[in-house]
């Protein structure tokens, strides 16, 4: 049976596959995350937006009372 490069070594006496460790997740999860930004799939966080538009109607709040 071949393995691909996403499968988890099996322990020769476990049917079960290697349970990863915190480490290899995160690594993993970095990783993909990487590979979708390079194929143009990275959205804005929707903090980002949230304060972006704050600020703009704080702006627009400051300019309407301060005129």
């Amino acid at each position: 049976m071949a393995s691909g490069p996403g499968d988890a070594p099996r322990s020769p006496w476990s049917p079960f596959p290697r349970r990863e460790n915190w480490v290899e997740r995160r690594r993993n999860k970095i990783a993909e995350e990487i590979a979708r930004n390079r194929r143009g799939e990275y959205t804005v966080p929707t903090w980002v937006l949230a304060l972006a538009l704050g600020l703009i109607l704080a702006a627009w709040a400051m300019l309407i009372v301060l005129s």
